[in-house]
């Protein structure tokens, strides 16, 4: 950083906002004896506690992973789904082996995130981690097995997807008793494990963008904007135009609208 002194009020608010060493700043408008800089350094500052905070949060998702951590596991996945209650599209499936204690801020359930921090952070994800994989199961193996035995199905396969396997698995809720490594199923995992909340991201971003792809070929439902889940739009375009090939047809309504029933 050039000589603070010779700055512009408007060159330093301009670095108050877009630094990453936010210390060496501090230090550096500590010593500038105008008002309006120092007013910008308590700004600073009240940035870094934020960070600072935030970096504390995220260390704290991983606590689930510390336990294999501290038995010298360090290869853990992560699995989450994100689709399993829409009633057309696939569920999508994602398996994330992070670096131990990686640090990401603003990690966390993909629900809580909004779409443009979540694609941003999906995009980290998929270039710093260690591994990734991403599974669909799509409308008609949902249909046949149902949405719960395709979804843990589609956890198996994750697994065994990942380019670097995995020696020990944490996963979001679903029980996975045929896993042959160490694992641990944990309620609202996503909002409690990095690993989790990381593959809740991928298969998130991953899901959506499928289905904005469907809304180009369905316009008429509006899959862009709801994701397949049942919305009053969604339910007046499903009775106007009647289902289309992703619409589940062991969902209602589209159930009654096909006279699904599931073989025996």
């Amino acid at each position: 950083m050039k000589d603070i002194g010779k700055q512009t009020v408007r060159e330093i608010e301009e670095l108050v906002k877009t630094t990453d060493d936010l210390s060496t700043l501090s230090a550096l408008l500590a010593a500038d004896p105008r008002r309006s800089v120092q007013k910008l350094r308590q700004t600073l500052m009240r940035r870094a506690l934020r960070a600072e905070a935030e970096r504390e949060r995220v260390l704290q998702l991983y606590e689930p992973e510390n336990m294999f951590y501290r038995q010298g596991i360090y290869e853990i996945a992560g699995i989450d789904e994100a689709g399993r209650g829409p009633v057309a599209g696939p569920v999508m499936i994602a398996a994330v082996i992070l670096p131990p204690f990686w640090e990401c801020a603003g990690l966390n359930d993909s629900k809580k995130i909004a779409p443009s921090k979540r694609e941003a952070l999906y995009e980290k994800i998929m270039q710093e981690a260690v591994a990734v994989s991403c599974i669909a199961k799509e409308r008609a193996e949902i249909d046949v097995a149902d949405i719960y035995h395709a979804t843990r199905q589609g956890m198996y396969e994750a697994v065994q997807a990942l380019a670097v396997p995995p020696k020990a698995v944490l996963v979001d809720a679903m029980p996975l008793s045929e896993l042959t490594v160490p694992h641990r199923s944990l309620i609202h995992g996503d909002a409690i494990s990095a690993s989790i909340a990381a593959a809740s991201i991928i298969a998130k971003v991953t899901r959506d963008r499928v289905m904005r792809e469907y809304d180009k070929v369905y316009p008429q439902y509006g899959f862009a904007v709801h994701k397949g889940y049942l919305t009053q739009a969604h339910a007046d375009a499903i009775r106007k135009f009647g289902p289309c090939p992703i619409h589940r047809h062991s969902f209602e309504p589209i159930k009654s609208i096909v006279g699904f029933h599931r073989a025996e």
